[in-house]
């Protein structure tokens, strides 16, 4: 039977489903993200890195019961609304379409500052340009270029780890996994690595494009979070043994720093051109999960409607991810969003916060709803956990959502 103007087509497999989660996994995140984790953590980044996996495997088990149920595109956006009302739904989609917008320009200017410095706002609008194209031309291309992105990451990855663990500076004494930056350090810098981990999302809100999904998702999400949680914690071990946490912090680029610490320093151009190659894999699946948001809530009258379009020979949502990239291209080219992390961490934590609430309804039974509990009070206390200005700016852009949602309710009863 041929599908309808505004549905997406079945395509993706097990293992193209754990390749675009792991695009979104091991990317920018694992490059940037643990210099600030162990400014804040210090000794006690591996802890850090423990708790955010710990966070990030409940709210993938949520994520995955409920895309198996609604295997529609949104992700938790329609897991919300279908189990906890409108307004929920509402909500965690504007979370994380305005979370995943900056974090695209993030990544974007990322891929610029690693290719060309001089000119990073110019690279990083041509890579959203590209990458829109790309994603325009189907899921098909976009699995495919995902592969390969991923395949160049994990070799360069790998080689970080050997070269570092292999190496005379390497000292097993600076894994000490002592709390040298208190609780309050360690609970922070689990928020701050979570923005590496959060890429699963991208899986559950592509449920509309994969084939058999009450089997599909549910084996590729925890296989996706199991393979980037052992590249990262063997990329931060490496690193942090020949580092050292203190010197972890002061790093602008920490693998590169690792590499030339080690003794390798003809390995840092090619470390460079990992982080920028990741940068792409990351942005070009965090365009796919926005504009797949974006038409889920458009669909539902909370966005424009033509954004619910569906492309009649490429199936996929044309109008929205032009939108999307339109959006991402203005900020790349104007805003230096790189240090967004914490702002991003803090609308993809309300979002999953929403997934776990929405999964705890799915049984009465104690031992099943223990891991939406305990993904839902890690949810909170690692976004309270993230630097001052984060919370109160990802609390003021909830706000503006929420006024958004009673405005339109009043005028929809006036």
């Amino acid at each position: 039977m041929a599908q309808s103007g505004s549905e997406l087509r079945r395509t993706l497999g097990v293992g193209d489903a754990v390749v675009i989660g792991l695009g979104s996994m091991v990317g920018a995140g694992i490059f940037a993200a643990l210099g600030p984790a162990a400014r804040a953590a210090g000794s006690g980044l591996l802890l850090g890195l423990a708790v955010a996996a710990v966070v990030a495997y409940c709210n993938a088990t949520s994520s995955a019961r409920l895309a198996a149920l609604y295997p529609a595109s949104g992700g938790t956006y329609v897991y919300g609304r279908e189990r906890l009302g409108a307004f929920w739904g509402y909500l965690a989609g504007w979370s994380f379409i305005v979370g995943k917008t900056a974090s695209c320009a993030a990544m974007a200017l990322t891929v610029g500052a690693y290719v060309w410095p001089g000119q990073a706002h110019a690279v990083a609008v041509g890579a959203v340009v590209a990458l829109t194209a790309v994603n325009y031309g189907g899921m098909h291309k976009s699995a495919r270029l995902t592969r390969v992105i991923v395949s160049v990451v994990l070799a360069v990855l790998a080689s970080v780890v050997v070269v570092c663990l292999g190496s005379d500076a390497s000292d097993a004494g600076r894994l000490d996994v002592g709390v040298s930056g208190g609780a309050g350090g360690v609970l922070q810098a689990a928020g701050l690595l979570f923005f590496a981990f959060a890429g699963y999302a991208r899986i559950a809100t592509l449920g509309e494009e994969v084939r058999d999904p009450t089997r599909t998702i549910p084996r590729a999400i925890p296989t996706a979070l199991g393979v980037a949680l052992v590249v990262y914690a063997a990329v931060a071990v490496a690193v942090l043994s020949v580092l050292g946490p203190e010197g972890l912090g002061r790093a602008s680029a920490p693998l590169a720093d690792a590499v030339r610490t080690a003794g390798v320093p003809g390995l840092v151009p090619v470390v460079r051109v990992g982080a920028a190659v990741a940068s792409l894999g990351s942005l070009l699946a965090l365009i796919l999960g926005v504009s797949r948001t974006t038409l889920a809530m458009a669909r539902d009258g909370h966005l424009p409607g033509a954004l619910a379009e569906v492309h009649p020979r490429f199936q996929v949502p044309h109008r929205a991810e032009l939108a999307v990239g339109a959006v991402v291209a203005a900020l790349a080219a104007t805003v230096d969003v790189r240090g967004a992390i914490g702002f991003s961490s803090f609308g993809v934590l309300a979002y999953y916060a929403v997934a776990n609430a929405s999964a705890w309804t799915l049984s009465s039974a104690p031992a099943a709803r223990l891991v939406p509990v305990v993904g839902l009070v890690g949810c909170v206390t690692l976004a309270f956990a993230l630097p001052a200005l984060s919370v109160v700016v990802g609390a003021a852009v909830l706000g503006v959502g929420v006024a958004a949602y009673g405005v339109r309710g009043w005028r929809r009863t006036a």
